[in-house]
């Protein structure tokens, strides 16, 4: 696996990031597991997301390849070796702050985002 500095931010990440677009509803989490577990085997170090991904789909919200990420890291205990991108701006709400790049929808986003304090330990 290749190497490279992530601009001017100091992190060093495969040149290979794995997309997770497909976590939660064509890969549901014991694949996305597998698929990670590989990844990372084979030298990646570079995951995206996105809070969106998955809320096209029926039953949906949008989140679910977050959450599994977020499971994944859990249980394999590897957080400090792997850069996670993720994106905001897609319509996640039905109100006038429910998409863009107000710093309202990215706060939100961030707070959506955060496991509530009692499952962080």
């Amino acid at each position: 696996m290749e190497y490279c500095n992530l601009g001017r931010t100091g992190l060093c990440v495969s040149r290979m990031c794995l997309g997770s677009v497909q976590f939660g509803w064509q890969a549901q989490e014991r694949t996305a597991f597998r698929i990670l577990d590989e990844f990372v085997a084979a030298g990646g170090s570079f995951i995206d997301t996105a809070n969106i991904y998955s809320a096209w789909h029926p039953g949906h919200r949008g989140g679910e390849a977050e959450t599994i990420i977020g499971q994944w890291l859990k249980s394999r205990g590897r957080r400090d070796e792997l850069v996670l991108a993720t994106k905001v701006g897609g319509r996640m709400w039905q109100d006038a702050h429910g998409e863009g790049l107000s710093r309202k929808h990215i706060m939100r986003a961030v707070e959506d985002s955060a496991p509530p304090a009692d499952r962080l330990h």
